[in-house]
């Protein structure tokens, strides 16, 4: 196997669009101001605006783990607690990063099938924290795709979002995989939003073709104040910020960013067509994004490593193949996959 060849390890290892590219290179040319202050950024932030239809506040990170944390950061104080599923990215991938941005700030999981938060749970989660003696919740944050490859239906956030609003809670949104949430539901990104009661969402791009690089969208700009100074502190105001920017100027242009990720969709369900019927391999959970999740017997995955295809093979709590499909995945990748699967299954 050689080394150019896709596997499905994760959307990480994926390279950048050719068109995100150009962009950079074109970014490059002379002299630009930094900080921000620049046309890239602001052409970044308007087309950001333009794409969920409404007036919103958008800042520019280096990584996901940056924009949930930052983007929490608006609305918490010291003595605050987050509701979060206990298999989210935040609670279990993030090092507590959200507790270092936020000092005493405690992240409470909560259950729900498929990695999606049952309402029930947040209800009880709420009412279980003792007034004064216990941390107060004061967010909600969802992720969407989830870490299972599920999908959030707009109906689901709803129901979250009138929770928290009579609890006077925030919503926030990881959006690590939202081009692929959106794609698979076919609504628009407003709808997903901040029209489904959405606050704050950590918009991905890292996972969808950039190089480097998510976007803070506060829907609330009551939320804004002092927020550029928690940015410079946390060492995310970047000096050559067009080389942030620029980029998202190519993924938006034309629904490139959402025709990319419904292909990344297509080849996981083609993935999950390919293998589903095969003996020994369960499917997991329902494949709605860019994600299939098989349980395989560990032989098998061991003889799969052998031919070289790189994937995770104990990922969330039934220790399941995590295979990850991206932008750039290939008809032949998912082809070439399930036959190499069956001839380890020696079906």
């Amino acid at each position: 196997m050689t080394e150019k060849r896709r596997h499905f390890a994760s959307d990480n290892n994926a390279g950048i669009y050719p068109e995100v590219l150009e962009a950079l290179a074109a970014a490059n040319e002379g002299h630009v101001t930094g900080y921000g202050d620049d046309r890239y950024t602001g052409a970044a932030r308007q087309a950001i605006c333009q794409l969920f239809e409404t007036e919103c506040v958008v800042f520019f990170v280096s990584s996901g783990t940056a924009a949930n944390c930052l983007g929490l950061a608006a609305v918490l104080s010291p003595f605050s607690a987050i509701i979060a599923h206990r298999l989210s990215h935040l609670e279990t991938d993030e090092c507590n990063a959200v507790g270092f941005f936020n000092q005493g700030v405690k992240v409470i999981g909560v259950d729900g099938a498929n990695a999606k938060i049952d309402p029930s749970s947040v209800e009880q989660s709420i009412r279980a924290q003792r007034e004064v003696h216990a941390s107060k919740p004061r967010a909600i944050s969802i992720t969407n795709a989830t870490e299972l490859g599920t999908v959030y239906q707009v109906s689901e956030i709803r129901a979250l979002t009138a929770i928290a609003r009579e609890h006077n809670l925030i919503v926030q949104l990881d959006g690590a995989r939202f081009a692929n949430a959106v794609a698979h539901l076919g609504c628009s990104p407003a709808e997903l939003t901040w029209k489904a009661g959405i606050d704050i969402l950590s918009f991905g791009g890292t996972k969808n073709g950039l190089a480097s690089g998510e976007a803070i969208v506060l829907f609330r700009t009551d939320l804004v104040a002092d927020f550029a100074y928690r940015l410079k502190q946390a060492g995310q105001l970047a000096s050559k910020m067009r080389f942030l920017t620029a980029p998202w100027l190519a993924l938006l242009k034309e629904g490139l960013w959402l025709k990319r990720a419904a292909h990344a969709n297509a080849m996981a369900e083609r993935l999950r067509q390919r293998i589903a019927l095969l003996p020994g391999v369960l499917i997991l959970y329902p494949a709605e994004a860019n994600s299939v999740f098989a349980k395989l017997p560990s032989e098998v995955a061991q003889a799969m490593y052998q031919r070289g295809w790189r994937f995770y093979a104990d990922v969330g709590p039934d220790a399941g193949a995590r295979l990850m499909c991206s932008w750039d995945t290939t008809e032949q990748d998912v082809d070439s996959f399930a036959r190499d699967l069956a001839e380890c299954l020696g079906a």
